[in-house]
């Protein structure tokens, strides 16, 4: 990369810092139980040696280290601005087993050390071609024999037509001096564009698709991902080619509902199962034009490994794995043991029909458990208990819903337990970095997030900010309501009730504790409870 584009790439990433947040198909556990379920064992997430490749503020890998302080983070990004944000937020947590480092990616070299995982998240596509090379250079030549590694990159042919929109926006907004004033003019031609095309025409389609992302997204997504100098979309098998030719293997995508061509009915199944002839690259090649994708996330090994690699998935494996998942029926009313069909919505609103007492049993135990996971061997036990049924029918009824649920995609997966708590304490507790965080402080702003046991962002309510400092395991339920009442009367916290505020001490004291247990059952099922 020259001088003047890594000049350029530089500034507008310290002009327009990223959002850095947690991506929890990029964590490092996730990577690890999707290698398991095709046939590779990758090193422990909790002793394993992560590096990220444009780390922003260190909002993915900090969490990383938080929960695994046995294991070391690096991470490496153009941005000063933002690295020094990130070593500000790893100063006030206190973590030794991460750094964050102000580094040219194509500088990378042996001297970096070897790495149990590379990830590498919304970068390749938005870095000239021999930045992409260097990355998929480091991917190889950086990574431990049974390492894996995750990029994420923009595809064909999803973004042929965005690109359309995103040249409009360039050609009005990129002129302009600063980043507010070429989102302005960038949005004023998509609205004089949208006014203007016919309706019969390619463009007036590929405005009705893209309108309602660039009005429902932030400002930093859309200068990054329509304004920014370097923007590279590929064909997924482009990119498997690249791979290869340094030396690494396409293992999975992040997300592996995508992969399997059951998903996508019998009249594409059958066609792409004989023209693919056994590849999974083509398979997914297809896929990509099938339903139009746009965005990839890919899982990458030394191509040693290839020849292992497994794409029907294992029951033995299957079996050793921890499930985690939610099953709500369609009435909203609870699940039963009878045999009738009951319709629930699962993970990311998947339907999902139950039908037998034994199906319905193991989506029971798997509800009520959630956000903590369940191993196979304990739902087969508890659906036994549930059912009445002897183990043997329970356990082949409940590994081939399991098999099921992970084609579709309805399923979280880990190779070791999620501690999250499975109920409510008395002396309840949080991860000492989720009570640390710098952003919980109700003077820090109205918004606020924090990062869960699944490694998602989820969002706090003020009462949650309040609580959370104290959640160390040796706050009783009556004390956390008595911190509550004390913020009250301090006017940090405000309780209305019949639209007035409470001020009678006993009131105060029963509503408080109303409040406790509604924050606590919440951020319980937000995973950010432990064990």
């Amino acid at each position: 990369m020259s001088d003047s584009l890594t000049s350029t790439l530089t500034s507008y990433y310290d002009t327009v810092p990223y959002d850095s947040h947690p991506f929890p198909q990029s964590a490092v556990e996730h990577l690890e139980a999707l290698a398991f379920l095709f046939g590779l064992d990758a090193p422990a997430p909790a002793t394993a040696r992560v590096l990220e490749l444009g780390c922003a503020a260190g909002g993915n890998l900090i969490p990383f280290a938080a929960r695994h302080p046995e294991a070391s983070a690096l991470g490496v990004d153009l941005s000063t601005v933002q690295v020094s944000q990130g070593a500000a937020a790893i100063a006030h947590a206190g973590l030794p087993n991460i750094a964050l480092k102000v580094f040219n990616i194509a500088d990378i070299d042996a001297s970096f050390g070897q790495f149990d995982y590379i990830v590498c998240h919304g970068v390749y596509s938005w870095v000239p071609g021999p930045v992409q090379d260097a990355i998929l250079r480091i991917c190889s030549e950086n990574l431990t024999p049974n390492g894996v590694a995750y990029v994420s990159y923009n595809v064909y042919p999803g973004w042929k037509a965005r690109e359309i929109v995103r040249d409009a926006m360039i050609l009005r907004g990129g002129p302009r001096d600063t980043p507010e004033e070429k989102l302005s003019y960038a949005r004023g031609m998509l609205e004089f564009l949208e006014q203007s095309a016919r309706p019969d025409s390619v463009l007036k389609k590929t405005l009705e698709e893209a309108m309602p992302i660039v009005r429902g997204s932030n400002s930093y997504y859309l200068l990054h991902e329509f304004l920014e100098p370097c923007n590279e979309p590929c064909y997924f098998k482009e990119f498997a080619a690249r791979a290869d030719a340094r030396g690494l293997a396409y293992l999975c995508d992040a997300e592996p509902s995508t992969m399997f061509v059951q998903n996508y009915g019998e009249k594409v199944r059958d066609p792409l199962l004989r023209e693919c002839g056994g590849s999974q690259i083509m398979m997914e090649q297809y896929l990509d034009f099938l339903v139009n994708r746009t965005f990839r996330q890919t899982l990458l090994v030394k191509q040693e490994r290839a020849r292992d690699i497994r794409y029907r998935l294992d029951p033995v494996r299957i079996r050793t794995m921890e499930f985690a998942g939610v099953f709500t029926t369609e009435d909203r009313g609870p699940l039963t043991l009878a045999a009738r069909e009951q319709p629930c919505h699962a993970i990311r609103n998947l339907k999902v029909t139950l039908r037998l007492p034994v199906q319905k049993a193991v989506a029971q135990v798997l509800e009520t458990s959630y956000p903590a996971s369940v191993s196979a061997e304990d739902l087969i036990d508890a659906a036994s208990r549930l059912t009445g049924e002897p183990l043997d029918t329970v356990e082949r009824v409940a590994m081939a819903m399991l098999e099921e649920l992970l084609i579709l995609g309805a399923l979280r997966i880990r190779r070791t337990r999620v501690p999250a708590a499975a109920a409510v304490f008395g002396l309840p507790q949080a991860l000492a970095a989720v009570r640390g965080a710098p952003g919980l402080a109700l003077t820090a702003g109205a918004n606020a997030q924090a990062c869960n046991q699944w490694h998602e962002p989820v969002g706090l309510s003020l009462l949650e900010r309040s609580l959370l400092p104290l959640l160390d395991g040796a706050h009783s339920h009556e004390a956390l309501a008595e911190h509550l009442a004390a913020e009250v009367r301090a006017d940090r916290l405000r309780f209305i009730k019949d639209e007035k505020p409470l001020t009678d001490p006993a009131e105060l004291k029963e509503f408080a504790q109303q409040q406790v247990a509604l924050a606590l059952r919440d951020l319980r099922r937000k995973a950010l409870l432990t064990a």
